[in-house]
């Protein structure tokens, strides 16, 4: 396990709920030609750059990266070397997604109030989205300790959790992760309704790219390295 060091919390920040970010970029591209496909580039920026980005404008304390497959091309990127972000590598990412997901919550910092858990997939996600959710937890109906938002009653990412799943989750077997928590506990989960699509638009095959164009006009090309 590699990370790089986080800034010490200032005392303004230490006074604020302390809401961490986990960006999973582990995967192995299958169905886009095994390539990693949080590189794909909308308007000559990377998406997890994008991600990134959004998630320190946010205001989140803390960023993680979890990475798998194709963990040495993605460290190349500038974002993981420029954006302040740490990373670690699920050492078995073909465990799936879960695995990614518990080799980042025990990567996280300890004191932290809530996770925000984010696919590394996902174009649209941009500050405003991330907001938006942060006080959708924020507002939560009391006892909800996770909060997903639903467009036309489906679900999205990205999700927030508390520091108490967390520690459900990692005292679970390896097979529990958030989606198993949400299933032993829905009457603690907020599914919180949205018009916005975003929360629903990733890429997971070459498909979803001419969706996405179709229904935003925007178009994802690879880096010139990955063009096949």
């Amino acid at each position: 396990m590699n990370a790089t060091m986080l800034p010490t919390p200032t005392s303004q920040d230490a006074a604020l709920p302390r809401m961490g970010a986990m960006v999973l970029a582990a995967g192995a591209g299958r169905r886009m030609g095994h390539r990693p496909k949080c590189l794909l580039q909308l308007n000559g920026r990377s998406l997890i750059d994008r991600q990134l980005e959004a998630v320190f404008q946010a205001g989140l304390v803390s960023v993680l990266v979890v990475l798998g497959h194709h963990a040495e091309r993605i460290q190349q990127e500038a974002a993981l070397q420029h954006r302040g972000a740490r990373w670690v590598v699920n050492p078995d990412p073909d465990a799936g997604h879960v695995s990614s997901l518990r080799a980042g919550l025990l990567a996280l910092p300890p004191d932290l109030d809530a996770v925000m858990v984010l696919l590394a997939d996902q174009p649209m996600i941009d500050v405003t989205a991330i907001q938006a959710l942060m006080n959708a937890y924020a507002t939560r109906p009391e006892g909800m300790q996770m909060v997903q938002p639903t467009v036309q009653n489906l679900p999205g990412n990205p999700v927030v959790f508390s520091s108490a799943v967390v520690s459900q989750i990692l005292a679970g077997d390896v097979q529990m992760g958030a989606r198993q928590w949400q299933q032993l506990h829905p009457e603690k989960t907020y599914r919180w309704k949205t018009p916005d699509a975003r929360y629903r638009l990733d890429v997971d095959n070459e498909q979803d790219l001419q969706n996405l164009k179709t229904l935003t006009g925007h178009s994802l090309l690879w880096p010139s390295d990955l063009i096949r």
